[in-house]
């Protein structure tokens, strides 16, 4: 976390105000370790990012998923939601194997040529 906490300045907020979404410097925040859609976030925040950084993501990820979930109020409803999308999403079907058609070889039987006509 180095690298986030000398580039960032992090913080707990002192008030619960509104969110402000025309302030382009309005901190947003997720707690990905009450709210799995705040992890998976991370994880795709991770992908986009510079190689330093995702690498201390990644570390930072898997100290999340190692410790014991406490999901809180938005947690809670987001985790029932992503089980509720996992439970529904189709299996893909297994690709059936099939045999290559075999050709049927006539016995020896010479073919007739046809005429060419001029």
């Amino acid at each position: 976390m180095a690298e986030l906490t000398r580039r960032y300045i992090v913080t707990t907020m002192g008030i619960e105000g509104p969110f402000d979404p025309t302030d382009p410097d309005a901190p947003f925040v997720l707690k990905p370790w009450k709210d799995p859609a705040a992890l998976l976030a991370l994880e795709a925040y991770r992908a986009a990012c510079y190689p330093e950084l995702a690498a201390e993501l990644s570390a930072w990820i898997r100290t999340i998923r190692s410790g014991a979930a406490a999901p809180g109020s938005v947690g809670a409803r987001n985790a029932a939601h992503l089980a509720s999308r996992v439970a529904a999403r189709p299996r893909p079907k297994a690709k059936a194997q099939t045999k290559p058609k075999s050709r049927k070889l006539s016995k020896n039987k010479p073919r007739k040529l046809k005429a060419k006509r001029k």
